[in-house]
């Protein structure tokens, strides 16, 4: 039997058995993508795709390494600045290396083409993307190679996405309420 909902939440969007499936699929597409090749770079975009990252690195059955990267575009508000500033680079050159980039959400497409720009200038053997949701409204057409999900456009919280640092760790993908963003 599953915990009733918090009352912040309006309704699960994806549960975590949904996600958990998912998470499989993914990992079959990339391990069939890449097979043969010695090894992949896995780049998790932070805070948000922790929780995705580490579950698709367990499932993943070909030689992998992890790294991570922090961006800003929200800032302390609800909505994307536009404007995307790196926070946190990785520890490692990444030339040579066939890297997927693992991000939580597509939005507004800003901070992946911010990203996916910063590491084409890296000359990575390839680079490929890997998303676990993506709105349907995204604006710019950014490139997702590895889809988890396509989201409503609504405020989601759970299994690594967050509003104002909270409800991170939720196992699954729910609605926050608009009265709990919209104060």
């Amino acid at each position: 039997m599953s915990a009733p909902l918090l009352p912040e939440l309006e309704r699960v969007i994806i549960s975590a058995d949904e996600i958990k499936a998912r998470i499989s699929g993914l990992a079959w597409e990339i391990e069939a993508d890449y097979a043969g090749v010695e090894r992949i770079l896995l780049i998790g975009v932070l805070k948000g795709s922790f929780i995705f990252l580490a579950d698709l690195a367990r499932e993943l059955r070909i030689p992998h390494i992890v790294d991570f990267m922090a961006v800003s575009s929200y800032g302390k508000t609800v909505t994307s600045t536009g404007a995307v500033r790196l926070v946190l680079d990785l520890r490692e050159p990444i030339e040579n290396e066939h890297v997927i980039l693992v991000e939580d959400i597509v939005d507004t497409g800003n901070t992946l083409d911010y990203l996916l720009h910063t590491l084409e200038g890296r000359n990575p053997a390839s680079l490929r993307t890997c998303v676990f949701s993506r709105k349907v409204r995204t604006q710019l057409d950014v490139p997702v190679d590895y889809l988890g999900f396509e989201i409503p456009d609504v405020w989601v919280v759970g299994y690594g996405l967050d509003y104002a640092n909270n409800y991170r760790t939720l196992p699954y993908v729910a609605e926050l309420k608009p009265s709990v963003y919209q104060k």
